[in-house]
């Protein structure tokens, strides 16, 4: 009889406490008490950074609070993590803030629900790997059906090669209920990019008084992974200064450290509910001046009475990388939003119109230094300058992008196109195939130190970087090691291309290293044709080496 009574009290106390009482849901840090739908259950902390956590009251905190920093705030637990009971409590008219254990706590009025913290005297033998149940029991089984119909490649989609800052607004204007919402298309747009190692890459900063970076690309790259840290991102509140969060995320967001990769585009996709705050248009400059694909994303625009609260109604064209259309997109609302997640997923993944993207074929100054000697002729002259324009051909010349320039050398030289005067591919083109043959001596080596100065000298400033084409049929009369040298640390990457009597030992002595990619030769000057893509295959992997 004593057994049976033990065996009810155990099983009333387990009843009261929930299932979980040897299993403790394992919770982020910024896991709030409206995340969980019981009353009461243990939950597992990680270790939190306590500058990080968001915490509203006291005694008794909102519902809004993060739990794990409730409890570090109340000395349930240290910063390194533990397990303690969460417990719901009823409607508070205040939430006074303090501080205690060294985590500072906010007022807040009046809030639908409110929880408490308190030890746990025995430590549970096992800790639940699943994260805190957000939704229905009902909901959660038909979303992880829906998951299950269609399993997405854990190498990510291969066709959708970019790195995504996704900048939400997380101020006062878009409150509480939208930016749940806008986590909810976000989160649908993570899944629907397919993320991958391999494929597109996505991190969080979240837009407040104050920027958040709340993950990194290098942080997760499943999408599912991705899709518990946005839900489980905390609401900050504040003004929208947009601007400040852009200017955070162009010069903190992407690098190596944060995993970045390689001659990948970058995009900002950026998130507003009405309009900033601050000034956007110096992050903007900067923003597209760093090669960064900005992307504005506005719901809810100003109403007609609210533009006089707008600092600046062109916000929108200054935000975005370029203002052709293809850069913006409206939603009017965070209701019914299913129908724009494609529409936008197929956007960041267009990679050939990230424009503003900086790559070699819009980032470059290419040289050519053309020998115009004797021995050429005129008839071979013109296939050198065919060969040239084929290069040229491959790049986005104009005065924002790359620009092509061209020395004629013998004895003398000649400036024939210099880089401010390749405005546009056809002006460009149109310029080396009208070069007019010199005809003379061969001295390749002042014909280098000439373009240095004459060429790349004249465009000191530029943000591109500098190569050099040198194309020669034969013995210079000068040397050409220390000239080639000087270009070198002048920072400028030389390929040679010989043909005919063109020795192998200056060849090589000019190019750059490696030697055996950055040397060409031919027997005939018909043969120039098919170094084409091999120079621009070329330039285009050291540009992405340099980056």
């Amino acid at each position: 009889m004593c057994v049976l009574l033990l065996l009810g009290v155990l099983s009333a106390v387990s009843a009261a406490l929930g299932s979980g009482v040897d299993s403790p849901v394992r919770v982020t840090c910024g896991t709030l008490g409206t995340h969980l739908q019981r009353e009461r259950v243990l939950v597992r902390c990680p270790v939190c950074d306590p500058g990080a956590l968001r915490v509203y009251g006291g005694s008794g905190y909102a519902l809004m609070s993060s739990i794990c920093g409730a409890a570090v705030h109340s000395g349930v637990i240290t910063p390194s993590g533990g397990v303690l009971q969460f417990q719901k409590l009823p409607a508070r008219s205040s939430f006074l803030g303090s501080l205690a254990h060294g985590l500072e706590s906010l007022d807040l009025p009046r809030w639908s629900e409110a929880f408490s913290v308190s030890w746990v005297e025995r430590q549970p033998m096992e800790v639940s790997d699943q994260p805190a149940p957000t939704a229905t029991p009902g909901a959660a089984k038909k979303a992880l059906k829906k998951n299950n119909m269609k399993k997405l490649p854990p190498n990510g989609n291969k066709d959708c090669q970019v790195d995504v800052a996704l900048l939400l607004d997380g101020s006062y204007n878009i409150g509480q209920r939208r930016f749940n919402l806008q986590k909810t298309f976000v989160g649908k747009l993570a899944h629907m990019l397919r993320i991958g190692p391999e494929g597109p890459l996505v991190g969080v900063v979240q837009a407040s008084e104050n920027p958040k970076t709340e993950f990194y690309l290098k942080n997760f790259t499943q999408p599912k992974d991705v899709i518990f840290a946005i839900k489980e991102m905390g609401y900050r509140g504040g003004n929208t200064n947009t601007g400040k969060a852009l200017m955070h995320t162009v010069q903190t967001f992407f690098s190596a450290e944060n995993g970045m990769r390689k001659g990948v585009p970058r995009v900002i996709v950026l998130f507003v509910d009405g309009w900033p705050s601050d000034d956007i248009e110096a992050a903007a400059t900067l923003a597209r001046e760093s090669g960064i694909n900005v992307f504005f994303v506005s719901v809810a625009k100003p109403a007609a009475e609210e533009l006089g609260m707008v600092q600046d109604r062109g916000f929108v064209q200054k935000a975005v990388c370029r203002d052709n259309g293809f850069f913006t997109y409206f939603m009017p609302s965070w209701f019914s939003t299913n129908k724009y997640v494609k529409p936008l997923t197929q956007k960041l993944c267009d990679v050939d119109k990230m424009l503003c993207s900086k790559t070699c074929y819009n980032s470059v100054n290419i040289g050519f230094l053309i020998d115009g000697s004797s021995s050429v002729g005129d008839n071979n002259f013109r296939l050198v300058l065919e060969f040239i324009a084929g290069v040229a051909q491959a790049f986005e010349i104009s005065d924002a992008g790359a620009r092509i320039g061209a020395v004629q050398f013998t004895y003398e030289q000649k400036v024939e196109l210099s880089f401010q005067q390749s405005t546009g591919k056809e002006v460009a083109l149109r310029a080396i195939r009208g070069i007019p043959y010199m005809s003379g001596g061969t001295a390749t080596g002042d014909a280098i130190l000439f373009t240095i100065s004459q060429l790349f000298g004249t465009h000191r400033g530029s943000s591109g970087k500098n190569f050099l084409v040198i194309i020669t049929d034969g013995q210079s009369y000068d040397d050409v090691r220390g000239p080639a040298a000087a270009a070198k640390k002048e920072g400028i990457t030389l390929y040679s291309v010989g043909v005919a009597w063109a020795p192998m030992d200056d060849l090589k002595a000019m190019a750059s290293e490696p030697k055996d990619t950055h040397t060409f030769f031919t027997r005939e000057f018909t043969g120039l044709q098919p170094f084409v893509q091999p120079i621009v295959r070329g330039i285009c992997r050291d540009f992405t080496d340099a980056n």
